[in-house]
Protein backbone atom coordinates (compact mmCIF):
# COMPACT_ATOMS: atom_id res chain seq x y z
CA UNK A 1 0.00 0.00 0.00
CA UNK A 2 1.39 3.18 -1.22
CA UNK A 3 0.49 6.21 0.65
CA UNK A 4 1.36 9.91 0.12
CA UNK A 5 1.45 13.47 2.09
CA UNK A 6 1.72 16.75 0.21
CA UNK A 7 2.01 20.25 1.68
CA UNK A 8 0.30 22.02 -1.55
CA UNK A 9 0.45 25.32 -0.23
CA UNK A 10 -2.93 25.84 -2.31
CA UNK A 11 -4.63 23.43 -4.03
CA UNK A 12 -5.69 25.71 -6.87
CA UNK A 13 -2.19 26.63 -7.41
CA UNK A 14 -1.02 23.13 -7.72
CA UNK A 15 -3.28 22.16 -10.38
CA UNK A 16 -1.46 24.69 -12.50
CA UNK A 17 2.27 22.92 -12.01
CA UNK A 18 1.77 19.38 -12.93
CA UNK A 19 -0.71 18.17 -9.71
CA UNK A 20 -2.77 15.93 -12.53
CA UNK A 21 0.11 14.82 -13.58
CA UNK A 22 1.78 13.86 -10.31
CA UNK A 23 -1.13 11.77 -9.33
CA UNK A 24 -1.55 9.92 -12.27
CA UNK A 25 2.75 9.29 -12.53
CA UNK A 26 2.64 7.80 -9.17
CA UNK A 27 -0.51 6.39 -8.77
CA UNK A 28 -0.91 6.12 -4.96
CA UNK A 29 -3.34 4.61 -3.21
CA UNK A 30 -3.76 7.10 -0.48
CA UNK A 31 -2.73 10.52 -1.02
CA UNK A 32 -3.11 13.40 1.92
CA UNK A 33 -3.00 17.29 1.21
CA UNK A 34 -1.99 20.14 3.25
CA UNK A 35 -3.09 23.82 3.85
CA UNK A 36 -5.24 23.05 0.66
CA UNK A 37 -6.48 26.94 1.04
CA UNK A 38 -10.09 26.14 -0.69
CA UNK A 39 -12.44 27.44 1.72
CA UNK A 40 -16.10 26.11 2.25
CA UNK A 41 -16.90 25.41 -1.40
CA UNK A 42 -14.31 22.65 -2.64
CA UNK A 43 -14.28 22.46 -6.67
CA UNK A 44 -13.53 19.51 -8.47
CA UNK A 45 -10.47 17.93 -8.64
CA UNK A 46 -9.15 16.02 -12.46
CA UNK A 47 -8.10 12.95 -11.02
CA UNK A 48 -9.97 9.68 -11.99
CA UNK A 49 -10.37 6.91 -9.41
CA UNK A 50 -10.13 8.77 -6.39
CA UNK A 51 -12.67 9.42 -3.61
CA UNK A 52 -11.94 12.83 -1.96
CA UNK A 53 -12.99 13.81 1.48
CA UNK A 54 -12.28 17.71 2.54
CA UNK A 55 -11.89 19.89 5.59
CA UNK A 56 -11.52 23.12 4.98
CA UNK A 57 -10.73 25.91 7.65
CA UNK A 58 -13.72 28.34 8.13
CA UNK A 59 -11.34 31.03 7.14
CA UNK A 60 -11.40 31.59 3.20
CA UNK A 61 -8.05 30.89 1.46
CA UNK A 62 -6.58 29.26 5.13
CA UNK A 63 -4.95 25.89 6.04
CA UNK A 64 -7.56 23.32 5.13
CA UNK A 65 -6.45 19.60 4.55
CA UNK A 66 -7.98 16.79 1.91
CA UNK A 67 -7.99 13.22 1.26
CA UNK A 68 -7.84 10.93 -1.80
CA UNK A 69 -8.04 7.52 -1.85
CA UNK A 70 -8.84 4.61 -4.35
CA UNK A 71 -10.18 2.44 -1.25
CA UNK A 72 -13.63 3.28 0.30
CA UNK A 73 -12.42 3.51 4.12
CA UNK A 74 -14.44 2.39 6.68
CA UNK A 75 -15.08 5.76 8.54
CA UNK A 76 -13.88 9.08 7.45
CA UNK A 77 -14.22 12.07 10.34
CA UNK A 78 -12.57 15.86 10.35
CA UNK A 79 -10.60 17.32 13.63
CA UNK A 80 -10.06 16.15 16.90
CA UNK A 81 -13.25 17.42 18.81
CA UNK A 82 -11.87 20.46 20.04
CA UNK A 83 -14.10 23.21 18.31
CA UNK A 84 -10.51 25.67 18.91
CA UNK A 85 -8.34 23.34 16.91
CA UNK A 86 -10.84 22.36 14.39
CA UNK A 87 -11.99 25.91 13.25
CA UNK A 88 -8.80 25.43 10.88
CA UNK A 89 -9.41 22.10 8.99
CA UNK A 90 -6.13 20.64 9.97
CA UNK A 91 -7.37 17.07 10.59
CA UNK A 92 -8.69 13.96 8.27
CA UNK A 93 -8.70 10.76 9.85
CA UNK A 94 -9.74 7.60 7.44
CA UNK A 95 -10.33 4.12 9.35
CA UNK A 96 -8.73 1.23 7.24
CA UNK A 97 -9.28 -2.43 8.38
CA UNK A 98 -5.57 -2.81 9.72
CA UNK A 99 -5.23 0.92 11.21
CA UNK A 100 -6.45 4.43 11.31
CA UNK A 101 -4.50 7.05 8.42
CA UNK A 102 -4.73 10.76 10.80
CA UNK A 103 -3.90 13.85 7.94
CA UNK A 104 -2.72 16.42 9.96
CA UNK A 105 -1.69 20.41 9.30
CA UNK A 106 0.08 20.76 12.18
CA UNK A 107 -0.06 25.09 13.29
CA UNK A 108 2.77 26.89 12.78
CA UNK A 109 4.37 28.86 15.54
CA UNK A 110 4.12 31.98 13.33
CA UNK A 111 6.99 35.25 12.84
CA UNK A 112 7.76 36.25 16.28
CA UNK A 113 6.18 33.07 17.99
CA UNK A 114 3.39 34.64 18.33
CA UNK A 115 1.45 30.99 17.84
CA UNK A 116 4.35 29.26 20.13
CA UNK A 117 2.09 29.21 23.48
CA UNK A 118 -0.75 27.77 21.38
CA UNK A 119 0.72 25.02 19.32
CA UNK A 120 2.71 23.70 22.35
CA UNK A 121 0.22 23.99 25.39
CA UNK A 122 -2.40 23.65 23.65
CA UNK A 123 -2.60 21.73 20.41
CA UNK A 124 0.50 19.34 20.65
CA UNK A 125 -1.18 18.25 24.25
CA UNK A 126 -4.67 17.62 22.74
CA UNK A 127 -3.14 16.30 19.46
CA UNK A 128 -1.05 13.51 20.83
CA UNK A 129 -4.22 12.83 23.41
CA UNK A 130 -6.14 12.62 19.74
CA UNK A 131 -3.77 10.23 18.76
CA UNK A 132 -3.14 8.03 21.91
CA UNK A 133 -7.56 7.77 22.24
CA UNK A 134 -7.48 6.54 18.35
CA UNK A 135 -4.61 3.98 19.14
CA UNK A 136 -6.89 2.65 21.70
CA UNK A 137 -8.94 0.70 19.05
CA UNK A 138 -6.56 -0.04 16.58
CA UNK A 139 -3.25 0.96 15.22
CA UNK A 140 -2.47 4.85 13.50
CA UNK A 141 -0.59 5.81 11.15
CA UNK A 142 -0.34 10.04 10.84
CA UNK A 143 1.12 11.85 8.01
CA UNK A 144 1.39 15.49 6.58
CA UNK A 145 3.12 18.60 7.90
CA UNK A 146 3.94 18.80 11.38
CA UNK A 147 6.08 22.29 11.07
CA UNK A 148 8.78 21.21 13.13
CA UNK A 149 12.58 19.70 12.60
CA UNK A 150 13.25 17.30 15.29
CA UNK A 151 16.92 17.53 15.31
CA UNK A 152 19.75 19.14 14.07
CA UNK A 153 20.25 16.92 10.68
CA UNK A 154 16.75 17.62 10.27
CA UNK A 155 17.46 21.18 8.50
CA UNK A 156 20.09 22.62 7.06
CA UNK A 157 20.88 25.48 9.05
CA UNK A 158 20.08 24.47 13.05
CA UNK A 159 22.28 27.07 14.75
CA UNK A 160 20.75 30.30 13.59
CA UNK A 161 17.42 28.85 13.82
CA UNK A 162 17.01 27.57 17.41
CA UNK A 163 14.93 30.91 18.01
CA UNK A 164 12.73 30.53 14.60
CA UNK A 165 9.62 28.93 14.40
CA UNK A 166 9.74 25.42 13.61
CA UNK A 167 12.96 24.62 15.73
CA UNK A 168 12.24 26.03 19.05
CA UNK A 169 12.91 23.51 21.47
CA UNK A 170 9.39 23.91 22.66
CA UNK A 171 8.26 22.80 19.47
CA UNK A 172 11.00 20.25 19.51
CA UNK A 173 10.23 18.82 22.44
CA UNK A 174 6.84 18.40 21.71
CA UNK A 175 7.56 16.23 18.69
CA UNK A 176 10.00 14.18 20.88
CA UNK A 177 6.86 13.53 23.27
CA UNK A 178 4.84 11.46 20.58
CA UNK A 179 8.11 9.81 19.59
CA UNK A 180 7.92 8.97 23.64
CA UNK A 181 4.60 7.88 23.47
CA UNK A 182 5.76 5.17 21.20
CA UNK A 183 5.43 6.74 17.53
CA UNK A 184 8.20 5.82 14.77
CA UNK A 185 9.48 7.98 12.90
CA UNK A 186 9.16 5.85 9.73
CA UNK A 187 11.82 7.85 7.14
CA UNK A 188 14.42 7.51 10.45
CA UNK A 189 13.82 3.43 9.83
CA UNK A 190 15.57 3.68 6.33
CA UNK A 191 17.24 7.24 6.51
CA UNK A 192 20.18 8.08 9.16
CA UNK A 193 21.90 10.67 7.66
CA UNK A 194 21.22 14.87 7.29
CA UNK A 195 20.17 16.69 3.95
CA UNK A 196 17.51 15.32 3.25
CA UNK A 197 14.69 18.00 3.25
CA UNK A 198 10.85 18.37 2.72
CA UNK A 199 10.62 22.25 2.90
CA UNK A 200 13.06 25.08 1.05
CA UNK A 201 11.66 29.10 1.41
CA UNK A 202 11.47 30.26 -2.30
CA UNK A 203 14.44 32.80 -1.33
CA UNK A 204 18.04 32.64 -2.53
CA UNK A 205 18.01 29.63 -4.45
CA UNK A 206 17.16 27.73 -1.77
CA UNK A 207 15.98 24.57 -3.01
CA UNK A 208 18.56 24.33 -5.82
CA UNK A 209 20.86 24.80 -3.00
CA UNK A 210 19.32 22.40 -0.67
CA UNK A 211 19.36 24.46 2.03
CA UNK A 212 16.04 23.20 3.62
CA UNK A 213 14.13 21.72 6.56
CA UNK A 214 12.24 18.05 7.23
CA UNK A 215 9.29 19.05 8.80
CA UNK A 216 6.86 16.37 6.77
CA UNK A 217 6.33 12.81 8.45
CA UNK A 218 4.77 10.17 8.50
CA UNK A 219 4.77 8.57 11.85
CA UNK A 220 3.40 4.76 12.99
CA UNK A 221 2.21 3.01 16.20
CA UNK A 222 5.23 0.11 16.86
CA UNK A 223 2.52 -2.17 15.63
CA UNK A 224 2.77 -1.17 12.28
CA UNK A 225 6.49 -1.55 12.53
CA UNK A 226 6.41 -5.12 11.09
CA UNK A 227 4.76 -3.30 7.49
CA UNK A 228 7.13 -0.87 7.40
CA UNK A 229 8.47 -1.58 3.41
CA UNK A 230 9.82 2.06 2.89
CA UNK A 231 9.60 5.67 3.61
CA UNK A 232 10.81 8.25 1.63
CA UNK A 233 10.87 11.72 0.18
CA UNK A 234 10.48 13.67 -3.45
CA UNK A 235 12.08 15.88 -4.21
CA UNK A 236 12.52 16.25 -7.21
CA UNK A 237 9.03 17.01 -7.11
CA UNK A 238 8.02 20.87 -7.37
CA UNK A 239 4.88 22.29 -7.53
CA UNK A 240 4.88 23.71 -3.81
CA UNK A 241 8.00 24.94 -1.28
CA UNK A 242 7.31 21.52 0.13
CA UNK A 243 7.88 18.65 -2.23
CA UNK A 244 5.76 15.20 -1.40
CA UNK A 245 6.53 12.37 1.18
CA UNK A 246 5.52 8.80 0.71
CA UNK A 247 5.95 5.25 2.94
CA UNK A 248 4.77 1.91 1.98
CA UNK A 249 3.52 -0.95 3.77
CA UNK A 250 3.42 -4.57 3.42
Amino acid sequence: MKILSWNVNGLRAALRKGFTEFVAEQSPDVLALQETKTGADPFHVPVDGYRLFWNPAEKPGYSGTALLTKTEPDNVTCGMGVTEHDREGRIVTAEFPGFFLVNVYVPNAQRGLTRLDYRTRRWDVDFRRFLKGLEETKPVLVGGDFNVAHTEIDLANPKSNVKNAGFTPEEREGFSRLLENGFIDTFREFEKSGGHYTWWTYRSNARERNIGWRIDYFLASPALRPRLKNAFILPEVYGSDHCPIGIELK
